[in-house]
């Protein structure tokens, strides 16, 4: 108990920091940064397809599949397999809970509609799965990734940077503010470490006597 209280007060301090950063970064720096890439981001659009939510999602969706199909097969998994999709499943969970229901609420406009006149500010119940707060691609990786660190420390340093790469090309592509990526990058290691400790926790749990 001491040690989940423990967690939950880092979590509420890390999730503060956050709120006061992504507040920062949404009235100071966000338009700013957007406008200082702008003209450079377009060499960074052909990205836009191969590495699109649709398509990863795709991957992630295949990788399940096939898992589970391997299970079923050989009647058992590795703990990395098991791992592997336990994070895809926490990534697509994550991405779509940040798609149908964060984004539509705050309703943020993306730098594209933007830098084409629309405001940027909150839209409130206005929104779609196109706006821009949270990042869903840092949803997307950040709660796949969270799932290894939990169960991987070694991986905790790697992932992060490879975290920070993904966050710096999507705001020089000028496809996220800097508020979004620091809330999508907090709410996906949040979801991730979440479903990787509650697989912790199954694992460890007694088998059943019925």
């Amino acid at each position: 108990m001491k040690r989940f209280l423990l967690a939950m007060e880092i979590w509420g301090l890390l999730f503060v920091v956050c709120t006061v950063l992504a507040l920062l970064c949404f009235r100071s720096l966000d338009v700013p940064t957007a406008v200082y890439f702008w003209k450079i981001s377009r060499f960074l659009h052909p990205l836009n397809k191969p590495f699109g939510a649709p398509i990863l999602l795709a991957i992630e969706a295949v990788v399940v599949v096939v898992l589970i199909l391997a299970r079923l097969v050989r009647g058992h998994l590795s703990l990395l397999a098991e791992t592997i999709a336990v994070a895809c499943l926490a990534s697509i969970c994550a991405y779509d809970i940040n798609s149908q229901v964060l984004k539509p609420f705050f309703g943020v406009p993306n730098p594209t509609a933007v830098m084409h006149g629309a405001k940027h500010a909150l839209h409130l119940w206005r929104g779609s799965g196109h706006s821009s707060f949270p990042s869903g691609h840092m949803v997307l990786a950040g709660a796949l990734a969270g799932v290894f660190m939990r169960l991987y420390r070694v991986s905790i340093w790697p992932l992060s940077a490879l975290l920070t790469l993904a966050a710096a090309l999507l705001i020089v592509g000028d496809w996220h503010f800097l508020s979004d990526i620091i809330a999508g990058t907090f709410l996906g290691l949040s979801a991730g470490i979440l479903a990787g400790q509650g697989w912790v926790v199954h694992k460890n749990l007694p088998p059943s006597s019925s």
